[in-house]
């Protein structure tokens, strides 16, 4: 207790607060009886995205996109595009652009996980993706998610994640307060993973101490006997899952999967079934149950900032040249 005499720093507060609000009184009820329902955890693992630090946001990290590759050298490639488009759209400046390319050309040949670029510094970023559950359920969205009603398949509801201010100090409400102390000892200890992702994750209890929550995303699995099965990707509303799942069956199953024309009606009747409901959370059909479940996601954070990938996390393929050669003026050269 003696180490940080005073205030304690960023990374290792929790700040709670209450807000004379009914809205807020609204949703911290809803938080505090789901973790009662739902009281235990099951996560599916890691997830990398992007963060950048300005100047001005010091100690502070801004989430870029939505933190939801599968692996780190997919967010690196993210990276790499985001700034080759930086230099090539958004600077007249040549001292600019060369700044911005020769972190690109860092990220064309080495896995790295953090660059500098015109004053600003670049992160891929490490979060555990879970989700709550009790009951033998996993944990459906919450009545005071933000949520949209459009059924229409060309709607495209906004994200949460994008421009996320990863702050381990800002006041938060008493349900994510308890949340948040409850995942600080969170690691991988099972035995189905392997010895040196054990042992990575028992290092970032103490390398990055504290935990920030990021906004929920939303995803439709299908319960299997003792498992799920991911159906849909990560989505920001529930709304948006459930046009995907309704995607899934009228036209993944019978465009790509190629399923016999009978079943396929047989699903697209359930589909608008499914759609003619008031936000529905589940769906069964031919024997299938579809659930669409609260998802969660944890960041790390230490004196620096948010973790990057641990040396067990892994990559399936190296860095490599993504885009045609730039220089500081913007002419572009495609190389034969």
């Amino acid at each position: 207790m003696d180490d940080h005499p005073g205030k304690s720093p960023d990374h290792l507060t929790i700040n709670v607060t209450h807000r004379d609000d009914p809205l807020f009184e609204v949703a911290e009820a809803d938080a505090l009886a789901a973790l009662r329902k739902y009281p235990d955890i099951v996560v599916r693992g890691p997830l990398f995205g992007l963060a950048e630090q300005r100047p001005g946001d010091r100690p502070r990290w801004r989430l870029i996109g939505e933190l939801e590759n599968g692996a780190p050298q997919l967010a690196r490639d993210e990276l790499n595009s985001h700034l080759w488009f930086k230099a090539k759209d958004e600077t007249d400046d040549p001292a600019v652009r060369r700044s911005l390319l020769a972190a690109v050309a860092r990220l064309e040949t080495a896995p790295v996980n953090e660059v500098s670029a015109a004053g600003t510094r670049y992160r891929v970023v490490r979060a555990d993706e879970f989700a709550r559950i009790g009951g033998g359920r996993l944990e459906p969205p919450r009545p005071t998610d933000p949520d949209s009603e459009s059924w229409d398949p060309k709607t495209v509801d906004p994200s949460r994640s994008d421009g996320f201010v990863i702050d381990h100090a800002a006041a938060v409400g008493l349900s994510e307060g308890i949340g948040r102390a409850n995942l600080l000892s969170l690691s991988y200890t099972a035995g189905h993973y392997p010895k040196d992702v054990r042992a990575d994750s028992e290092k970032a209890l103490t390398s990055h101490p504290g935990v920030v929550l990021l906004p929920p995303t939303f995803r439709v699995v299908e319960r299997k006997e003792g498992s799920w099965g991911l159906v849909t990707g990560l989505h920001p509303t529930p709304q948006d899952a459930r046009r995907a799942l309704v995607y899934h069956l009228k036209v993944y199953l019978p465009d790509m999967v190629g399923i016999d024309p009978k079943e396929a009606a047989v699903y697209a009747k359930a589909a608008d079934r499914f759609a003619q409901r008031k936000r529905p959370d589940e769906l069964l059909v031919r024997g299938k149950r579809f659930d669409l479940v609260r998802v969660e996601r944890m960041v790390r954070i230490g004196p620096n900032g948010p973790e990057t990938p641990r040396p067990s996390d892994v990559d399936e393929y190296e860095p490599s040249k993504m885009h045609p050669t730039m220089d500081e003026h913007g002419v572009i050269t495609y190389d034969e």
